[in-house]
């Protein structure tokens, strides 16, 4: 039948009753039907049907034609309508995203994200706001073998847009920690799926330094919190006084100290002779939940009346809301040191200059360069202690250091001593201070306190650290 122009466009603009209409337009009623039958949209998208009068229309008119002061244009069936979603399937998405880590693969990791997204990871400084940085973010990460969990979540919905913020744990299959950190994914609706917009990870807050104001006079303090332990003649109460884990280098003992069974025993022998303690001479560092007081000190012992002096180091961090002792170096002063060297039994020992101590650091640091984990341990003496940065265990032997280092090592680390402290003995010596490494891998800057002790090897006259 012959239509007006009008007619036309009353069809056009009317919708799906326009559709009922125009019974007669041949071929309507099969369109109808495939479009029934067609595979259906994925979760939250409706596509326009086939046969809607608007398509209908868009098909009797390619391009655009103007009818009076109304504007028939062929409608894009490519962008997709967004209708509600549930939370159990956002919530889905993250799943998505969690699989793709445990490809392994960082292109497919970077593929979960929209092409205008925004990363601010968890352990990196830079924001990744394209799909190469990203990538490169997880080239490293992904080192780790992560797989995440949800532990607490809320879901907020809007109009083609959804959020997932709430708390999530990490298993780090490469080492077994256990990692818990905050989160928000903003997550956008871009080629036909779901994609992430906006990804925040942040550590807990106990995670985060927060800095415990402490003056230099208080830092002083400190020393006499132990000391009074001491005049309590209890070990136990001395033991107390340390953190967890500590270094404890006695002045009477050839021992290096982590743990507290050791702590308790030295205090013991240390309280049978009913010492205390005077500060001659204190210098005085401060940094974020930690300070250091160095300098010299002078007992009197009880027993016996006699006075002796000695050269002090205590490193103390915050710990359950309050100052311990993380590192406490004591040593005999050089006159002491130095005049037996020559007369002494062993005529052989050796007790470097500052810039020899120093210099120790770079052997270490080479064999660090090199990648090589076997390298690395070598460098340990036979019985170690190491205290690592990234890790809550111990390692005292040359398998549990190789281990460390295995993954360590993938960080492609170099290091530069910004602070040092050095102290010698006879065939020992021991540097602390600050040290920053640079991360080949992922070029992340970290700074960290350090303290090595090395001993000379009896064998080879090499220097190792103890």
């Amino acid at each position: 039948m012959k239509l007006s122009s009008f007619a036309i466009v009353l069809a056009a603009s009317a919708g799906n009753h326009a559709v009922n209409a125009f019974t007669s337009v041949s071929g309507t009623n099969q369109r109808l039907a495939r479009a029934a039958s067609a595979t259906p949209a994925p979760f939250g998208v409706v596509i326009p049907t086939e046969g809607s009068a608007t398509a209908l229309a868009g098909r009797r008119r390619k391009g655009k034609k103007t009818y009076g002061k109304v504007n028939i244009k062929k409608p894009s069936t490519s962008s997709p309508v967004i209708k509600a979603v549930t939370e159990s399937e956002i919530r889905s998405l993250f799943s998505l995203w969690n699989n793709a880590l445990a490809t392994g693969d960082s292109r497919i990791v970077a593929k979960r994200y929209a092409k205008e997204a925004v990363l601010l990871p968890t352990v990196s400084d830079t924001p990744r706001t394209d799909y190469a940085s990203i990538k490169d973010y997880f080239d490293a990460f992904l080192l780790k073998e992560p797989q995440g969990t949800i532990l607490e979540g809320d879901i907020r919905i809007g109009d083609g847009w959804a959020q997932d913020a709430g708390i999530y744990e990490f298993t780090m299959g490469a080492t077994g920690d256990k990692v818990k950190a905050r989160y928000t994914y903003v997550y956008v609706f871009e080629n036909n799926q779901w994609k992430i917009a906006h990804h925040h990870s942040s550590v807990m807050p106990e995670g985060i330094d927060i800095a415990k104001a402490i003056t230099e006079d208080e830092v002083r303090g400190l020393f006499q919190l132990w000391n009074s332990a001491l005049d309590t003649l209890d070990s136990d109460a001395v033991a107390k006084r340390y953190a967890k884990p500590w270094v404890q280098l006695v002045t009477r003992s050839r021992l290096v100290t982590p743990t507290s069974m050791s702590s308790r025993t030295t205090s013991g022998r240390l309280l049978i002779t009913t010492a205390l303690g005077t500060i001659l001479e204190s210098n005085v560092m401060i940094g974020t939940n930690w300070c250091q007081d160095a300098g010299i000190y002078e007992f009197t012992m009880g027993a016996t009346g006699d006075k002796v002096k000695a050269r002090y180091s205590f490193i103390y961090t915050f710990e359950d809301g309050q100052w311990k002792i993380a590192h406490h170096h004591s040593s005999m002063m050089p006159e002491a040191q130095l005049e037996p060297v020559t007369t002494s039994a062993d005529p052989s020992a050796v007790v470097l200059e500052d810039k020899d101590v120093k210099s120790l650091f770079s052997l270490w640091n080479d064999a660090l360069a090199t990648l090589d984990p076997d390298a690395v341990a070598a460098r340990y003496s036979k019985s170690p202690c190491l205290l690592p940065t990234v890790s809550d265990v111990p390692r005292t032997d040359y398998d549990s250091i190789k281990a460390y280092f295995v993954d360590f090592l993938k960080k492609e680390p170099q290091g530069t001593i910004l602070e040092s402290y050095t102290t010698s003995g006879p065939n020992w010596c021991m540097d602390d201070g600050i040290y920053e490494f640079v991360f080949g891998a992922t070029g992340d800057i970290v700074k960290a306190r350090y303290s090595f002790v090395y001993t000379k090897d009896e064998n080879d006259d090499t220097w190792k650290i103890a």
